[in-house]
């Protein structure tokens, strides 16, 4: 019975393993940098790069679509005509 009370008693653990803390400097707030506002001008503007760039690339294919549209209208226009020829 002894035995048993034994084991169920619970163990302390030590304190200093439990109250191990990172400490910082006040000086900087974490993330200043992100919160700058050259930064998110900075990031802004890189961003509006991008938008334009891909919508340039965007329209550039578009353009080329319809031009190659236009073509293969063409060349059914022409095979059109063929035909009606033949057929007087």
């Amino acid at each position: 019975m002894l035995a048993l009370r034994r084991l169920a008693t619970p163990r302390a653990l030590p304190t200093a393993a439990l109250t191990s803390v990172r400490h910082y400097s006040l000086g900087r707030s974490e993330g200043s940098v992100a919160q700058s506002k050259e930064f998110s001008k900075k990031e802004k503007a890189h961003e509006d790069q991008y938008v334009k760039r891909h919508e340039a690339e965007q329209l550039a294919k578009l353009k080329a679509s319809i031009e190659a549209k236009k073509a293969e209208l063409k060349d059914l226009e022409n095979q059109h005509e063929a035909l009606e020829k033949n057929q007087k």
